[in-house]
C-alpha cells in the first residue's frame, strides 16, 4: 500500500502538487465548510489557486441545495463562485433522469424523498415529480393511508423512478409510497449514499441513511448518482471536458471523495484533516482508499505555496 505523501508546511511539494493539476474538483462540506462556518483561509486559497490559472469545481453530494442556492451561500460566505462551477448530486440527479435514463412517456414521474434542492434541479431538466417538499407527505400515516396504498387507489400511475437524498423530514408515510412503487418496477436511485454528513462540528445522519430502509425492504441497492459514482464523474467530464491525469479530487471521506478520484482515474487525490476521515483511516489494513496526498487542511495550499513563492 502506497503511503500518501503529506504536504503541509513544505513549500516546494506543494508548488510542485498545484503545478501537476489542471483542474481541482473540491468537495464542500468538512473541506470548504463545516455548516455555516468557512474555515480559515479557504476564500483566499480558492482565489490563489484561480490566479494561478486553475479551474476549480465544487464537488458536492449534499442534496438540499440547488446550484443557485449553493452560489448564495457561497456568497454569505465571502467565496467567489457561480453556479456553472458547481456540481451537486441534485443536479446530476436530475441530468440522469433526464438525458440518460429516459422513462416512459407514461412512467415519466419521479417520486422524490428529499429536500428543494432536488426538487429545483428536476424543475430545471423539466422532470415531473411528486414527494418532496409537499406538505401532504410530511404527516403521520393514517388507517386511510394504509388502505389507500395498498390497494393503489393513492399512488399515481405514472411514477416509474423513486429518487432519494437527504430528507430533514423523512417519514413512515413516504417511505410507504416509495416502498409500493419501487415493488411496481420503479427505478431506484440515490442522489448519494453517504451514511454521514458534518454539521456544527458533529455528524449527522447523510442521504444514504435515509435511503438505507427502502434498500433493506426491496433487498436492492440504488443507482448512486454521487460521490463516488461513475455516472457522476462521466458527467462532469463531459460538462467540463476536463483532462482527467491533469485533474486532482479533494474531500475529507475516503469512501466518497477519495474513492470518487481513484475510480475516476484522476491523475491525483488529496485529503484534508476538516472532516470525517484521519490518517488512521487510510492507515488500516481494511482501508477502503488511499489518498495519493493529505493536507491538515485546504489553506495550506495557499498559505505554504505563497510563502514558497516568496522565498524562491
Amino acid at each position: 500500500m502506497t503511503k500518501p505523501q503529506y504536504l503541509t508546511g513544505d513549500n516546494a511539494a506543494i508548488n510542485e502538487f498545484i503545478d501537476r493539476f489542471d483542474v481541482f474538483l473540491l468537495d464542500c462540506d468538512g473541506v470548504i465548510w463545516t455548516g455555516d462556518h468557512v474555515f480559515d483561509g479557504v476564500p483566499e486559497t480558492l482565489e490563489f489557486l484561480r490566479s494561478r490559472g486553475k479551474k476549480v469545481v465544487f464537488v458536492t453530494n449534499n442534496s438540499t441545495k440547488s446550484r443557485q442556492e449553493y452560489v448564495k451561500k457561497f456568497t454569505g460566505l465571502g467565496i467567489q463562485s457561480n453556479a456553472e462551477e458547481i456540481f451537486g448530486s441534485a443536479y446530476s440527479s436530475a441530468i440522469y433522469i433526464s438525458r440518460i435514463l429516459k422513462l416512459h412517456p407514461f412512467k415519466n414521474k419521479v417520486f422524490v424523498i428529499g429536500e428543494a434542492g432536488i426538487e429545483e434541479e428536476l424543475r430545471s431538466e423539466n422532470v415531473p415529480f411528486i414527494g418532496g417538499t409537499d406538505p401532504a407527505f410530511r404527516r403521520d400515516i393514517t388507517p386511510e393511508d394504509f388502505e389507500g396504498i395498498a390497494d393503489g387507489s393513492l399512488l399515481e400511475p405514472d411514477v416509474g423512478c423513486v429518487l432519494t437524498g437527504l430528507d430533514f423530514h423523512i417519514n413512515y408515510l413516504k417511505l410507504s409510497h416509495a416502498l409500493q412503487y419501487l415493488r411496481r418496477g420503479a427505478v431506484f436511485l440515490a442522489t448519494n449514499t453517504d451514511s454521514t454528513f458534518p454539521m456544527a462540528h458533529n455528524f449527522f445522519p447523510g442521504a444514504g441513511s435515509i435511503g438505507k430502509p427502502l434498500a433493506y425492504m426491496m433487498n436492492q441497492q440504488p443507482v448512486a448518482l454521487g460521490k463516488p459514482g461513475k455516472a457522476m464523474m462521466d458527467a462532469i467530464e463531459g460538462k467540463f471536458e476536463l483532462d482527467r491525469a491533469r485533474t486532482c479530487m479533494v474531500g475529507d471521506r475516503l469512501n466518497t471523495d477519495i474513492k470518487f478520484g481513484i475510480e475516476g482515474k484522476l491523475g491525483g487525490t488529496l485529503a484534508v484533516l476538516t472532516g470525517v476521515s484521519k490518517p488512521a483511516d487510510w492507515e488500516a489494513k481494511d482501508a477502503v482508499a488511499v489518498p495519493a496526498f493529505y493536507v491538515d487542511k485546504l489553506s495550506d495550499l495557499g498559505a505554504f505555496a505563497q510563502g514558497g513563492a516568496q522565498e524562491t
